[in-house]
């Protein structure tokens, strides 16, 4: 008989519509439950629940310390129906002061590290509330808040805390919902009380208004925020991403020469021991360069992570490296999500807010607690009042109540007949029946007199608060303001302006470098002010420890933050950053350019121009050896790649001697080993692309090249300077202009004397040059003292040179040192060398 009566009750219903209404009401069971925080305390239900059993217990600062295992159970046992981990777990976390701002139970035992240990077993722990975890629960008693049935009906909990302090923001929060994620950092209590104190002052108040107090995350662990555009994002629209760098410093061992990165702070959820391991791991699959050992010197004062840096490695660039390939830089995902209560239902629905949503949500909450406290603490004070009134009648009229009383046959009949004789309450006559005779003296009757007029005062205080909103407002800052006095401190995380994506250049110091590679492939930076300014004719300083068998083939000086365009003899082009090349002393050798570019060893370097940027109206101009020239758009060169680009085309029997900047109207001098030159307009030569080989520039004779070419930018002289360490300024305007592919004019008169001509430059008096010779010593000098003469002339001795040596490369020094020296070597003495010119 009961089957037909139950099949009667089944109802037909489609499975997709049961499924989908059956993961809707999980989806949101999960998210207003468990996984999200209430913007009005920021916390979510078991963290509540937590504080508030603790506080039941009595675990409050200035008690002992009890087992963890106590409060677990007591959650457990009465308001949280989930596992016992999750309890745990969330009670450990509110301990850890790597993990909260202002951590809210105070523990005893282990409860991890930010190393990634794990806390004990809650059998091993004690905890109790902190300070500040108080303010989230204060005045919880006086119906500040609402509460709602447990799990089972047998008790009631909070559903939200009076919070006296924006925690949400404080503390941060982070949880996974379904369908939806929050992450929201913790900031500093401070900041959030300043802008909570603009927008009281002024309920218009904007979000950009409000972001000129609150500068952005304040993270537990310190650490940097490196650019600002990540914070302006989520502060106005609730989502932003943040960029995290650990807190570093380069330090110098004096007695080993090294340097070494020294990590005191790390960013926010990154564990320090995870980070040694992946940065061991990178340097054994040869990723991480420079990095000669590696060891966590943290203890009980604060973290410390030791790097040291190889004696080659570039130490700006090594901790560059980390930052890309560890957690060292790690980004936070800000995700503004949080329960926020309907305004004409009350139910908690999930919402994304930028900042002043989630400060006028706190305010709004705050204003209420105030409002149900004062509500409270009235309807106390005239239940109060009503009292001392009755007793005060009894006092007044003492001898007829003792009467009544005494004639009473019970407290009942004593209770009725008082309220009717002396038109009393109940509950006035229930006071009279408690009353001790000691009230009965004068004093205690005077004492009931002040104690009315009090609460009468009180009475009128909270009457005036309720009728004052801006009143609960000063009120409500008050308050705030007195825990930020007890619990705010400094911002421990700094905040670093960014221009845009980070780059090594934001680590590096912009400085002038002299950049050398010799013959064999070896290049190296060395500091402009490494070499002392000296005077013509002295005898140099060592630049280089080479080989007897090598020699300097190319010198210049280019910024740190410069490119180097790096052209090879089979005409391809590579780009090499200048900070990236080894920082070598003057002795050094430097490292192999092969292995800084992607090419084979076999390679040869044919020249090597650096450049900052690549705009669209300014030129690369090439000349080989045999006289061929050609201009490119500099911004055809600006898309850089790893395996090159083809520069220029190169014929069979030639080599590529130079490449210079222009700006496509410039004349062009090119020189020749013999002491012949031209000068031609640029407009000569029309544009061409990357992978051509150009025209004629110059005719040459037998066994004649081009040696050097000359971009003329100002009004100047040409500094020709030969391999026997001859030199001469000879005034540019005495150089004609012709039609390029002529034989040219003469520009040095070569006589064994003087050797080949090696380079020619633009020069004013201003200017220092410096000159290399084949075997490694190098000299720099003011080109003023260097003799103006004419173009078929000699020159006179700029550099003393031992025996066969000669010189291999001149290069002008673009920034001048203003103190006359940069070095240590001796100023040789002035005339030295010998100042004749020879006429030819």
């Amino acid at each position: 008989m009961t089957a037909p009566n139950n099949r009667e009750r089944i109802l037909p219903r489609l499975i997709d519509e049961e499924m989908k209404d059956s993961f809707i009401n999980y989806s949101m069971s999960v998210i207003v439950s468990r996984a999200l925080p209430d913007v009005r305390d920021g916390l979510k239900p078991v963290h509540r629940r937590v504080l508030y059993a603790m506080n039941e217990l009595g675990l409050v600062p200035g008690r002992p310390y009890k087992k963890s295992a106590t409060v677990v159970g007591d959650v457990l046992g009465k308001y949280h129906p989930h596992g016992d981990s999750s309890v745990y777990d969330a009670l450990v976390r509110m301990v850890q002061d790597f993990s909260l701002r202002h951590p809210l139970v105070d523990g005893q035992g282990n409860y991890g590290s930010i190393e990634g240990d794990p806390a004990a077993a809650y059998r091993y722990t004690e905890a109790k509330l902190t300070p500040i975890a108080l303010e989230l629960l204060a005045d919880i008693e006086k119906d500040t808040v609402d509460f709602a049935p447990n799990f089972d009906d047998r008790l009631e909990e909070p559903t939200v805390l009076p919070a006296a302090f924006p925690n949400l923001l404080v503390n941060g929060s982070q949880g996974i919902a379904v369908g939806m994620a929050t992450n929201i950092p913790p900031h500093n209590l401070r900041e959030v009380h300043k802008a909570i104190q603009a927008l009281v002052a002024n309920p218009d108040t904007s979000v950009d208004e409000l972001a000129k107090f609150i500068k952005g995350p304040d993270f537990p662990t310190g650490g940097f925020i490196q650019g600002k555009q990540g914070i302006h994002d989520y502060l106005r629209t609730g989502r932003g991403r943040i960029v995290m760098r650990a807190k570093a410093a380069i330090e110098e061992r004096e007695s080993s020469n090294k340097s070494q990165i020294v990590i005191t702070e790390v960013p926010y959820q990154v564990n320090p021991a995870k980070v040694v391991e992946d940065i061991a791991d990178l340097v054994r699959e040869k990723k991480l360069e420079g990095i000669s050992a590696l060891r966590n010197e943290s203890d009980k004062d604060g973290l410390r992570l030791v790097i040291e840096c190889k004696r080659d490695a570039i130490p700006r660039v090594v901790l560059n490296q980390l930052y890309k390939h560890t957690q060292l830089q790690s980004t936070f995902g800000v995700i503004m999500l949080a329960l926020v209560p309907d305004p004409q239902t009350r139910r908690l629905v999930p919402k994304e807010l930028n900042i002043r949503e989630v400060l006028v949500h706190y305010v709004e909450h705050r204003h209420e607690v105030i409002v149900r406290r004062a509500q409270f603490e009235l309807q106390k004070a005239k239940d109060r009042e009503h009292i001392l009134e009755g007793l005060k009648v009894a006092v007044d009229n003492i001898d007829a109540v003792i009467t009544l009383i005494r004639e009473s046959a019970d407290t009942e009949a004593a209770s009725a007949q008082l309220q009717a004789r002396f038109a009393l309450s109940e509950k006035q006559a229930e006071a009279i029946l408690n009353m001790r005779l000691a009230k009965l003296t004068g004093l205690e009757r005077e004492k009931l007199e002040e104690e009315l007029a009090e609460v009468r005062a009180t009475i009128a205080g909270l009457e005036e608060l309720l009728a004052n909103k801006p009143k609960r407002m000063a009120l409500l800052l008050e308050e705030l303001a007195e825990v930020v006095r007890k619990y705010g401190d400094e911002r421990r995380t700094e905040i670093l302006a960014d221009d845009g994506e980070m780059t090594i250049e934001d680590l590096i110091a912009d400085e002038e470098m002299v950049v050398t590679v010799s013959h064999a492939g070896y290049i190296k930076r060395t500091s402009v002010a490494t070499y002392r300014k000296q005077r013509r004719g002295g005898t140099g300083s060592s630049a280089s420890g080479l080989r007897d068998d090598d020699f300097i083939e190319h010198l210049f000086i280019a910024s740190t933050h410069s490119y180097l365009l790096v052209f090879c003899d089979d005409g391809r082009m590579f780009w090499l950053k200048v900070h990236a090349i080894p920082e070598g002393g003057k002795a050094t050798k430097g490292k192999p350019i092969v292995n800084l570019i992607n090419v084979s060893p076999e390679t040869g370097i044919s020249a090597i121009l650096p450049v900052r940027e690549f705009p669209d109206d300014q030129f690369l101009f090439f000349c080989s050896k045999n006289g061929t020239v050609k201009k490119t758009r500099l911004s055809e060169y600006g898309n850089v790649r790893a395996a090159g680009v083809k520069a220029v085309k190169v014929e069979d029997g030639d080599e590529l001697m130079d490449v210079q900047i222009t700006t496509g109207s410039n004349d062009v001098i090119l020189a020749t080993r013999d002491g012949l030159s031209i000068r031609f307009p640029e407009t000569d030569v029309r544009e061409m692309g990357r992978d051509t080989t150009g025209v004629k520039g110059i005719t040459l004779g037998r066994d004649d090249a081009v040696v050097g070419m000359v971009v003329v930018k100002r009004t100047a002289a040409l500094l020709v300077v030969t391999e026997k360490g001859m030199g001469k300024r000879t005034p540019v305007d005495e150089y004609r202009v012709q039609g390029r592919g002529g034989k040219g004019i003469i520009t040095q008169d070569v006589t064994p004397k003087t050797g080949a001509v090696v380079s020619v430059l633009e020069v004013v008096p201003e200017d220092e040059v410096m000159l290399i010779t084949k075997g490694g010593t190098a000299i720099r000098c003011p080109v003023g003292e260097i003799r103006e003469i004419g173009r078929n002339t000699q020159g006179v001795r700029c550099i003393n040179l031992d025996g066969d040596d000669r010189v291999t490369a001149v290069a002008r020094v673009v920034s001048e040192e203003k103190d006359g020296v940069a070095g240590g070597e001796d100023v040789a003495p002035a005339g030295a060398g010998g100042d004749e010119a020879e006429e030819g």
